[in-house]
């Protein structure tokens, strides 16, 4: 990319060493304004440093928001609506973070008159094409700086190296540093590198940051009760809170149960497998929850059509295209099946499981009592009437089986 045809960059900025590298990466080899985002989405990290790490390093522009609440409302709510995972397992918590990073940094460059935007990830990863589709979406001729796929500081050792050369202030945590990779917000945190890089290792127990080991969760189990509102969370044990309140409280009351844990090789988009462990307590109980709403309220052909369409729309999200016309099609379909979602699910939670143990939907459930019970049902449900339905049904089976065999 031509550095003239750059004169305003907006950064995603962490204030930490990758991005504090690029930083003055862009301003040595662009030479233009370069503006800071940094958003809190949950990840747990006291933010003002990064805003007087970017003043020192004379960025005039700074901008540092609290997402939180967007985030659960308009990212993490909708995608449990659809009972998403990716491969089985994955409950996207990294996925689902970056087109909100990417909405903000166009909006910023919109506001500022930038003509760009710069991102951290590395070109090996899923994060460069949700942030890059993102923004194209949303802005289809921004340019985008990605500074990992242009120079050749690709190394701790060599950023560090030029950190010291530049007099970049780095700082360096007390105690041992963490040798993996890892990314949080608000549903989740994940691991990658180290030990992991060997698919046949156990994660080692002190990796683990949101969850006690399951064997060493609580004897006794906790039971709580949520209550669900067109499809979203909005209460636990009858207490109404703000959905970024509600999963903060459902990740302690996960993580405190051991509860949330996961070690996955997973296919990246760019082609690659790679293992990543991950812990993402409040979504795992979400999702247990959700469900459990879902099978009284929901006919039996719509709950089954979500259950098809829901690994397409898993891998729109996990590839990046969260502001494609297809997501937004699929997400409109899954918010139509959530009107009559409404009810509160009792779950017990013990020792890394999450268990239903309850459920109710006073106006919308279709569970008839009169017509599930093994009882005397006063004649709600004919019997002999499953005679014919069976014949019908079985009349192709039949056929064929009349055949005759060679």
């Amino acid at each position: 990319m031509a550095a003239k045809n750059i004169k305003k960059v907006v950064l995603a900025y962490s204030g930490g060493l990758d991005t504090s590298v690029i930083l003055k990466w862009l301003q040595e080899n662009y030479q233009c304004e370069i503006v800071t985002f940094t958003a809190d989405i949950g990840q747990g990290e006291e933010l003002e440093p990064a805003r007087r790490k970017a003043r020192l390093m004379g960025v005039k522009k700074i901008y540092i928001e609290d997402l939180k609440e967007e985030f659960v409302r308009d990212f993490v709510f909708p995608m449990f609506r659809a009972n998403t995972v990716y491969e089985g397992e994955y409950l996207l918590g990294t996925s689902i973070a970056r087109p909100l990073i990417a909405k903000r940094l166009v909006e910023i460059a919109n506001e500022t008159g930038a003509d760009a935007i710069s991102h951290g990830a590395t070109g090996k990863g899923n994060d460069q094409v949700r942030f890059e589709l993102g923004a194209y979406a949303l802005r289809p001729d921004i340019k985008i700086i990605a500074p990992w796929r242009e120079w050749n500081l690709t190394s701790r050792e060599k950023l560090l190296a030029y950190a010291n050369r530049h007099r970049i202030p780095v700082e360096m945590k007390r105690g041992k540093k963490s040798p993996y990779s890892m990314d949080a917000n608000l549903l989740h945190i994940s691991y990658e590198g180290a030990v992991l890089e060997n698919p046949w290792k156990e994660a080692e127990p002190t990796m683990w940051r949101w969850t006690v080991a399951p064997e060493k969760a609580p004897a006794r189990p906790t039971y709580i009760e949520i209550t669900f509102r067109r499809g979203d969370p909005v209460a636990i044990n009858g207490r109404e809170m703000s959905p970024a309140r509600l999963l903060a409280r459902l990740n302690e009351l996960g993580g405190g149960n051991g509860i949330g844990r996961l070690d996955l090789v997973e296919n990246r988009y760019v082609g690659m497998k790679s293992r990543g462990c991950y812990e993402t307590p409040g979504g795992t109980i979400l999702l247990k929850a959700h469900r459990a709403v879902e099978s009284l309220t929901l006919d039996r052909e719509v709950a089954h059509l979500k259950d098809e369409v829901m690994p397409r729309y898993a891998s729109l999200i996990y590839n990046g295209y969260w502001f494609s016309p297809e997501r937004l099609a699929l997400q409109a379909l899954i918010d139509h099946t959530q009107r009559n979602v409404n009810g509160m699910v009792r779950l017990k939670l013990y020792k890394g499981s999450v268990s239903v143990v309850g459920r109710r939907s006073e106006r919308h459930s279709l569970f008839d009592p009169t017509i599930a019970t093994f009882e005397e049902d006063a004649g709600a449900y004919n019997q002999a009437d499953a005679t014919g339905f069976i014949r019908l049904n079985a009349l192709r089976l039949r056929i064929a089986a009349r055949r005759p065999r060679r």
